[in-house]
């Protein structure tokens, strides 16, 4: 595609792509960043398109994948690594309340609660809140992936209700 082109139909999507950034961030000046950072890839890689295929297709896969890039890197850089001996606060934010004395209740509360649970919904909720997938709890426990969604969701129904005084 003749560079000239390539850049009035890339131009010719802005108001689309913004309106596609906005959606996914949620945010007027994150969008505009977006924007502008797939507006810059896609020029760079002009030479990657391939003549005949589907150019807003490509340019909006271009901005999906910045936006995912993006979003991991955050997630990856807000993850804390713990350094006490008992690994007691991995993966807690910095904000957790754990430095109050009702905190450290509220979190002990919380883990007694889940320590009661029978084993069959305590084990697939502990593996999840420590970041399995459902699928890699189905095939850890050797069970139908809707029967681990179950227990894990009634676990969750069981601690809103003991804590729905805490809201």
């Amino acid at each position: 595609m003749a560079t000239a082109n390539f850049q009035s139909r890339l131009m010719g999507l802005q108001a689309n792509l913004l309106n596609f950034a906005f959606m996914l961030t949620s945010n007027r000046d994150d969008a505009y960043d977006l924007l502008q950072d797939t507006t810059l890839k896609a020029l760079d890689n002009a030479d990657k398109y391939v003549e005949n295929t589907n150019f807003k297709g490509w340019v909006f896969t271009i901005m999906r994948n910045i936006f995912i890039n993006n979003y991991r890197r955050v997630v990856r850089s807000a993850t804390v690594i713990d350094q006490t001996d008992d690994l007691y606060h991995l993966n807690l934010s910095q904000d957790s309340g754990l430095e109050t004395p009702e905190g450290s209740f509220g979190a002990k509360e919380i883990t007694d609660a889940i320590n009661e649970f029978p084993d069959k919904y305590r084990i697939p909720f502990s593996m999840h809140v420590a970041g399995y997938k459902y699928g890699e709890i189905a095939e850890k426990m050797q069970l139908p992936l809707g029967t681990i969604k179950s227990r894990i969701f009634f676990a969750r129904q069981q601690l809103q209700t003991r804590f729905a005084d805490y809201r």
